[in-house]
């Protein structure tokens, strides 16, 4: 049986919205794009969205706006896909790589090791949609000795007085943290839209905004649309209509809106997010029962400490593995035409950061993760004879390797 790893999930709805979207004359930031951003805020209860168009845009946008310089340095997982270290590589300032705990995510006490006084931002990482320990980072950086050591290198770090923490939540929108919607246990939290995505708009981002007082969320959403749009005084729309074309350009602005087509899909897909994450987490419980019975499983975390995944990614460990088994264990799966993934291999790995000096021996439990890691298909159109058979695929792949 011929199983894809992560198809978009497209139904009448969303084909009607995009559709709506064409036939209306106006495909770029509009009406749609405004109506995505107030339904990620009811779903997660951010004070304000922006919609942009890609994650990797957003979080540059967003240390742009924090002021980063270079010589500035902001902690990030070695374990994650390498747009959380292009963003802080693309805004100027330094990424310091950290190791990661067994439930894949940065851990916390790596952070604190990390810190200097030249830390501006910590960038934690959902990985797999499963959420982090934000009480942890939080308390971590609203420490009498970590905020003393605290060196502000623009107005707004002066304005926040501590180093600022932004969720990379690309995978993690509908997951769960303390009992509600992700989104607001950080000053910032962007998720990602892409076309793997749970929710998507082909490609795209959505930053929610959580900064503390004195920053105006609302005020700040109107500084980053205008932000969005190369600092133009006019929208697209408004430039539009008859004797409407004078603008001024006010700052040194970037073009990162999303477009109302993208917008449509997702848009789409957010209204009827509860179906759609009820049925990942279907999927979800069918592979624990399967792979609960196998000794050799280690199941992804689900629900536990107040924390619960979105479901996004079913990332199975196989345990006492060599990084050669894993691989021949995937290229067996491949030979029954199911497709998976592995998630992710480390950044140090990469000959990108190899280059910059970064050493995967630095990070034992990232190399670890990733060594026994193998990722499952997840998604709504995953019916149970499918899942069954990956399953019992997977099963036959890794007795077959290692007996």
């Amino acid at each position: 049986m011929k199983i894809p790893f992560s198809p978009p999930y497209i139904d009448d709805q969303v084909v009607a919205e995009v559709t709506d979207s064409l036939r209306s004359g106006w495909i770029t930031t509009g009406p749609k794009v405004a109506a995505l951003q107030e339904e990620i805020m009811k779903l997660t209860g951010t004070q304000a969205a922006l919609c942009v168009n890609s994650w990797t845009t957003g979080a540059i946008m967003m240390l742009r706006w924090l002021g980063v310089k270079p010589g500035d340095e902001v902690i990030i997982p070695a374990y994650t896909y390498c747009a959380t270290a292009f963003a802080v590589l693309w805004a100027g300032a330094k990424p310091v790589m950290v190791d990661s705990g067994e439930d894949l995510n940065i851990s916390v006490e790596a952070i604190r090791r990390a810190i200097t006084p030249k830390t501006k931002a910590i960038i934690p990482v959902d990985i797999a949609g499963y959420p982090c320990d934000y009480d942890g980072i939080m308390a971590l950086v609203q420490e009498p000795e970590i905020k003393a050591m605290f060196e502000p290198t623009s107005p707004v770090m002066e304005q926040l007085g501590r180093i600022c923490v932004i969720n990379d939540s690309a995978h993690s929108i509908g997951s769960h943290y303390r009992g509600k919607f992700s989104g607001t246990e950080t000053d910032i939290a962007i998720f990602s839209l892409h076309a793997v995505k749970n929710i998507t708009t082909a490609e795209g981002g959505a930053i929610c905004l959580n900064m503390p007082e004195p920053f105006d969320n609302l005020q700040l959403y109107q500084q980053l649309r205008m932000m969005a749009l190369n600092c133009q005084t006019k929208d697209a729309f408004t430039k539009s209509k008859a004797g409407g074309w004078r603008y001024d350009i006010v700052g040194m602005g970037m073009k990162a809106n999303m477009a109302d087509v993208n917008a449509a899909i997702g848009l789409a897909e957010i209204r009827q997010y509860d179906k759609l994450l009820a049925e990942r987490k279907r999927i979800f419980t069918a592979y624990n029962e399967a792979f609960s019975k196998e000794p050799w499983a280690i199941t992804p975390a689900v629900c536990q400490d107040g924390r619960e995944t979105s479901y996004h990614v079913y990332a199975l460990r196989i345990r006492g593995i060599t990084e050669e088994q894993r691989d021949e264990i995937i290229a067996e799966i491949s030979k029954k035409e199911v497709a998976v993934n592995v998630h992710f291999i480390p950044l140090p790995m990469l000959t990108l950061f190899r280059d910059l000096g970064y050493d995967i021996k630095d990070y034992p439990q990232a190399y670890e993760n990733y060594a026994h890691e193998i990722s499952l298909p997840c998604y709504p159109q995953l019916n149970g004879e499918m899942t069954a058979c990956v399953t019992q695929t997977v099963i036959n792949a890794v007795k077959k390797v290692i007996g």
